[in-house]
């Protein structure tokens, strides 16, 4: 007996752009806490003061809330496979994210970096949306935050937690309009 394969997404409905802002908005408010906690174990670690708490457990704490927020991404867009696509993105993030922070010197742009490539993974993509462009939207938001970090300060603390996802999601919308375009053309 063989079976036949159907494409993972034959005959799904295309994700709505109101659910999809939805799964962002999610995944962003879930991403918060553990932007704060490793930030607040960072601060620990380069701490001075006798009386400032181990870092530890706050780092560990951060890092070990990062599956949830992919979860909470993958399911709440409807992913296919959401179950591997979260595997796959805490792997892209601990690929990603360990290198950056090296170079950058910081925790704040490999975090961005890490959180934004397993996003790409994690978000469901439908037909006509680039990952190519997802992932090129990722790096800008990185580097944006990277000389943020270098010129401004505090404003890219505030900010970071905010971007990757949103990043995504402005560039499947500027894939959508291009597919749109190009089909008008046909």
């Amino acid at each position: 007996m063989t079976r036949m394969r159907r494409a993972v997404l034959a005959g799904a409905e295309p994700l709505s752009p109101r659910r999809k802002w939805r799964a962002i908005l999610l995944a962003t408010l879930a991403l918060i806490p553990v932007h704060w906690t490793v930030l607040a174990g960072l601060v620990a670690l380069a701490s001075e003061d006798q009386d400032a708490p181990h870092p530890a457990p706050f780092i560990a704490l951060g890092l070990a809330l990062v599956p949830f927020v992919f979860l909470v991404l993958a399911f709440s867009s409807e992913h296919p496979r959401a179950a591997g696509a979260v595997v796959k993105a805490m792997a892209l993030f601990l690929l990603v994210g360990i290198p950056i922070s090296a170079l950058a010197a910081d925790a704040v742009t490999g975090l961005v970096a890490a959180v934004g490539a397993g996003g790409v993974v994690a978000l469901r993509s439908d037909q006509g949306y680039s990952t190519r462009a997802r992932a090129l939207a990722v790096v800008a938001v990185t580097v944006y935050v990277f000389v943020l970090l270098r010129t401004v300060g505090d404003v890219a603390l505030l900010l970071a937690p905010a971007l990757p996802f949103t990043s995504i999601g402005v560039a499947d919308h500027f894939s959508e309009r291009k597919a749109e375009r190009r089909a008008a053309r046909a």
